[in-house]
C-alpha cells in the first residue's frame, strides 16, 4: 500500500510540474492524513505544495487531497486511490489509476474501467506489478 501512495505523491508531483491543478482522491479522511504526510516526506528533494482538501489553504494548493465529498479545487488531473469510481470523472482532463497486485484491489480496478470505458473514458495506468 505505502508504494501505491508513494507513486500517487510522484504522479501527482509530475502534473504539478507540468502546470496542472491535481485531486489526489482517498477513501476516507485516515487516508487524506496518511497521504498529506507523505507528500511532505516522500522526497528529500522536492516539495509539492498541498492541502487537504476543506483547508483553509485549500485555495491556493495546486495539489489537494481528499475525499470523494470534498471539493476538488478545478483540479484537471485526478489521481485515484479510491476504491470507487470518482463522481463525475468527465470533468478531468486526465484521470491516473495506480495499479498493484493486491487482488480486491485489482477486482474495483476493473469495474472502474467498465464504468470509465461505458462514458468513452480511458484512464491512465500506472502499474506497480505483480510483486
Amino acid at each position: 500500500e505505502r508504494q501505491r501512495r508513494v507513486l500517487a505523491c510522484r504522479l501527482a508531483e509530475k502534473a504539478w510540474l507540468s502546470s496542472h491543478r491535481v485531486y489526489v482522491l482517498v477513501d476516507d479522511e485516515a487516508a487524506a492524513r496518511e497521504l498529506d504526510e507523505l507528500l511532505w516526506q516522500f522526497s528529500d528533494v522536492s516539495f509539492v505544495p498541498h492541502a487537504r482538501a476543506g483547508d483553509p489553504a485549500a485555495a491556493a494548493a495546486a495539489v489537494l487531497v481528499g475525499t470523494a465529498g470534498a471539493a476538488d479545487g478545478g483540479a484537471e488531473v485526478l489521481v485515484n486511490l479510491s476504491a470507487a469510481l470518482p463522481p463525475a470523472p468527465e470533468r478531468y482532463q486526465r484521470i491516473v489509476e495506480v495499479v498493484d497486485a493486491d487482488e480486491e484491489r485489482r477486482r474495483l480496478g476493473r469495474e472502474r474501467f467498465r464504468s470509465y470505458r461505458e462514458r468513452g473514458m480511458m484512464p491512465e495506468t500506472h502499474n506497480l506489478g505483480d510483486g
